[in-house]
């Protein structure tokens, strides 16, 4: 009961946070210190608890790695010319009318080559949120269609890293797994492009200023040499290198074009590595380009850690057991896949962590699987279909609060527009119910 009451009174939190626009990690710190509580009222002491948060937290510091290679990544395309020529030519050869249905689409095939939302978000999607920021477009739209995208790749591309956590946890072929999630894919997909078809059209992009391509050009020695960090990476996924190498030859290839090419100093360019980078305000670009760096990701980094800390104390405790319980009731694939969805909802919003969610919801209802009869494929495919893209729609978890810090956007309001996250576990659901019916 303390344990129900405790994730009511969190989850009033971290919703008033939002509401209120407060620091998402004060909620956060309060929640570790409220399981903290409950840790020592089961028994165990001090020290002990304080090992499990600090064993979670420890967890955290791969993340960071990463965040800190976003960070100095963003900075470096940009004094590099990377973005500003992705921007110069997405401006002269984008159709305006289907600028958010373009964002969805790119964003997809980028992060099915990369295997990464945070990989995706990091390069192509800050060049789309900076071509957003310059024409008079709706955010959270376009910041919709960029996570949607960026988590289709991160699920179902044979290099993403959850692809593999699932297939691990439930001893199943990747690429059975793969060609499930295709076939349990094609509707929410379909359904996606079209709402971001018929947005695209009732909200073409309109610049505010038809010379930002000139002032880019002006600035910046826009030419093919641009492209050479971001065809690193690509070419890099193709060869399937791992994200932080390849995210760190990008970064130097961008560093040696910052210089040689865009004339900035080494001193300039450890500036904008850790502070971001920076022109004069009263310059247009300026007002669209000023981001990036070390620095930029701190506030992300303090959420990823307290959240790591907290799911230690999950492990450690086995305070989420007690749901097994529940899970009994289920009758057939319809009602476990309705449960599957409940459970992935509950481990994303107090997990925090996109990893967390699918590991968690794995140990709570693997065994009621087994019990149902069900193969170890259908628990891939409901993992697949439910934590791996419902993490991404609670703002305060990690899948959700790293992009959008990335993107230097609001985590919350593009919510309603991810439309391929929830139409991807509401139509498998919808669709098991039918066929429950007409059997």
């Amino acid at each position: 009961m303390d344990i129900t009451l405790s994730m009511v009174v969190i989850f009033f939190l971290l919703i008033f946070s939002i509401i209120n626009n407060i620091f998402i990690a004060w909620p956060l710190g309060v929640a570790l210190l409220i399981f903290g509580f409950l840790s020592l009222r089961r028994g165990h002491t001090m020290g002990a608890t304080l090992r499990m948060a600090l064993e979670g937290g420890r967890k955290s510091f791969i993340v960071l790695q990463v965040f800190i290679l976003i960070g100095i990544l963003t900075s470096v395309w940009i004094s590099a010319g990377t973005i500003p020529a992705i921007v110069y030519y997405g401006i002269r050869l984008m159709n305006p009318s289907f600028f958010i249905l373009s964002a969805f689409v790119i964003t997809s095939f980028v992060s099915f080559l990369l295997g990464t939302s945070l990989g995706t978000v990091s390069t192509i999607g800050v060049a789309l949120i900076v071509m957003a920021r310059a024409g008079d477009i709706n955010m959270a739209l376009v910041t919709g269609a960029i996570m949607s995208g960026a988590y289709f790749g991160d699920r179902c591309s044979p290099m993403s890293s959850s692809a593999i956590l699932v297939a691990n946890l439930t001893k199943t072929d990747i690429f059975d797994n793969i060609r499930d999630m295709f076939k349990t894919s094609i509707l929410p997909l379909l359904i996606s492009a079209l709402l971001y078809l018929g947005f695209s059209l009732r909200n073409p992009i309109v610049f505010r200023a038809e010379n930002i391509g000139g002032d880019l050009a002006s600035i910046f020695h826009i030419g093919p040499l641009s492209f050479l960090p971001a065809a690193i990476i690509l070419l890099a996924s193709l060869f399937r290198i791992r994200v932080k190498k390849s995210m760190t030859l990008s970064i130097v290839a961008a560093a040696v074009l910052s210089v040689i090419v865009e004339g900035y100093s080494p001193q300039e360019l450890l500036h904008f590595s850790i502070f971001g980078f920076r022109l004069e305000e009263w310059l247009l670009p300026g007002n669209i380009l000023n981001r990036g760096g070390v620095i930029s990701m701190l506030r992300a980094g303090i959420v990823v850690f307290i959240s790591c800390s907290m799911a230690g104390i999950f492990n450690g405790t086995k305070m989420l057991d007690r749901f097994h319980t529940l899970y009994t009731r289920a009758r057939d694939r319809y009602h476990l896949f309705l449960y599957t969805i409940a459970t992935s909802i509950l481990t994303s919003v107090f997990g925090c962590n996109q990893t967390i969610a699918i590991v968690l919801t794995e140990q709570l209802l693997d065994k009621t699987y087994e019990k149902k009869e069900h193969s170890r494929g259908h628990l891939a495919i409901d993992l697949e279909n439910t934590a791996v893209v419902i993490a991404p729609l609670i703002p305060w978890n990690i899948a959700a609060f790293m992009p959008t810090s990335t993107l230097g956007v609001n985590f919350y309001t593009y919510v309603p527009y991810a439309f391929y996250l929830y139409l991807l576990p509401l139509t498998n659901l919808l669709l098991l119910k039918y066929k429950r019916s007409a059997s």
